[in-house]
């Protein structure tokens, strides 16, 4: 099955990267954002975004609300960009447990 909606779980020129890829496919991008990123162009360029956290950086470590928040704006996958999460196995795993399609290594 096509993936449809991706839930970016990264910021900066990652994301806007990886929003302009989808973009590209025709797949649609959430954006998720702290507070000090809120004016980030990666918010910008996806087609909807949603405040996960007023802490820089807390937000874009818990797997656990990020996946929540794929699966409640319906997106059938998760790419993690690079750092944080991206190399977690866990965040794989929940993701697969939760029938969302984690894009990039188990």
């Amino acid at each position: 099955m096509p993936i449809k909606k991706v839930l970016i779980a990264n910021r900066g020129e990652i994301a806007v990267r990886i929003a302009r890829a989808c973009k590209g496919l025709g797949i649609r991008s959430v954006a998720v954002y702290s507070e000090a990123d809120q004016y980030s162009l990666h918010i910008k360029k996806a087609d909807e975004s949603h405040r996960i956290s007023k802490d820089l950086l807390s937000g874009y470590l818990n797997p656990h609300h990020l996946v929540n928040l794929a699966v409640e704006t319906g997106c059938d996958a998760q790419h993690p960009g690079y750092g944080f999460l991206s190399e977690n196995a866990g965040f794989a795993a929940i993701c697969q447990q939760r029938g969302v399609t984690f894009i990039g290594p188990p």
